[in-house]
């Protein structure tokens, strides 16, 4: 394969593994971060302690705390960053972009402001003319795991699946297997909504609760992402691949999983900030439940589970008492309540 070079927008744990990835396939990867230690890190000592300990990164793994170097030349531009952080990055993005290039996504999450999916943020702020096309890289896929080269499948969904072909080649080897997709919607209502589900799943940990609770929290919090994503335009098959019940799956039954673990503490009695305080990483699970919490509402789609997360996390409801409530809702049909 014909050696290319990949930007790489953050320095975090997925940014990283997939640096490494890229490096594998004998591409020429570089980061683009805003930390003089880890981009010092990352090139004297191959390592990425603070987010990936213990990993050693090939060589050929770069970084840079310049933008502009770091996309000059680069046949594809992977945005690797919080999504609270995703427009100003971008807007930055579109200033320092010179020619037309594949953008790829791997944030997931949606903007609480505006409903928005992070694609739909993106093309917001990068020009059109300055995008050749806009993929989306997702599914059930822990950093950790892909820096220690374990097996791992993701999705690269894009309307041009021309474009989802040429990021599926890049990334694609023996540890990593890419599918492709044509249902952005889907794909991102999937990453992005499954992370309030974790939540709850670590939830139902802290509390006790055990696997049948969790199993019913998990099935029936797919039903919510697949109503919601049904409602804006997804195909319903989508929630049944990777970037749906895949992801789902490994995000609720993960220790890797921040969301999880935010979950997990809440429900052993902490409160949200002490949680936040003590991850000192981004759970994107809770700016996306105040989104789609105010976002169902606006369509007048039942998400009960969301709902209690919601109250859970921004109205102080007692997690064993918002659980009572779930399990006493008026009974119903299980193929009607989808």
């Amino acid at each position: 394969m014909t050696q290319k070079k990949v930007a790489i927008l953050g320095a975090g744990s997925w940014g990283t593994g997939l640096a490494l990835v890229l490096a594998d396939n004998n591409h020429k990867p570089v980061i683009w971060g805003n930390l003089d230690k880890i981009v010092n890190e990352i090139n004297e000592s191959h390592t990425n302690s603070h987010y990936l300990p213990d990993i050693i990164l090939p060589t050929e793994v770069k970084a840079t705390l310049s933008l502009d170097e770091a996309i000059d030349g680069a046949e594809i531009v992977v945005i690797a960053i919080p999504t609270n952080a995703m427009r100003i990055v971008c807007k930055q993005l579109n200033e320092a972009l010179k020619e037309p290039t594949i953008l790829v996504h791997v944030s997931k999450g949606i903007e609480p402001e505006t409903n928005l999916r992070m694609s739909e943020v993106i093309e917001e702020e990068v020009d059109a003319e300055k995008r050749k096309a806009l993929v989306v890289l997702s599914g059930p896929s822990h950093a950790e795991e892909v820096a220690l080269r374990h097996p791992t499948t993701l999705c690269a969904s894009c309307k041009d699946l021309t474009a989802a072909e040429i990021v599926q080649d890049r990334f694609i080897n023996n540890n990593l297997r890419i599918y492709t997709n044509d249902d952005v919607i889907g794909a991102e209502i999937g990453g992005a909504l499954k992370n309030i589900i974790a939540l709850g799943a670590g939830i139902s940990d802290g509390l006790g609760y055990g696997d049948n609770a969790k199993a019913a929290l998990m099935t029936r919090g797919m039903a919510e992402i697949t109503r919601l994503g049904v409602a804006v335009g997804s195909n319903p098959q989508t929630f049944y691949g990777l970037t749906g019940i895949g992801d789902l799956i490994v995000t609720c039954t993960s220790v890797h999983s921040r969301n999880w673990r935010a979950g997990n503490m809440l429900g052993k009695g902490e409160n949200l900030d002490e949680v936040l305080e003590k991850m000192g990483m981004v759970v994107e699970g809770v700016r996306t439940a105040k989104a789609v919490h105010g976002w169902a509402k606006k369509l007048d789609i039942d998400m009960p589970i969301t709902e209690s997360i919601y109250a859970i996390l921004f109205e102080n409801k007692d997690a064993r008492e918002a659980v009572d409530l779930l399990m006493g809702r008026k009974k119903k049909i299980e193929k009607e309540s989808f």
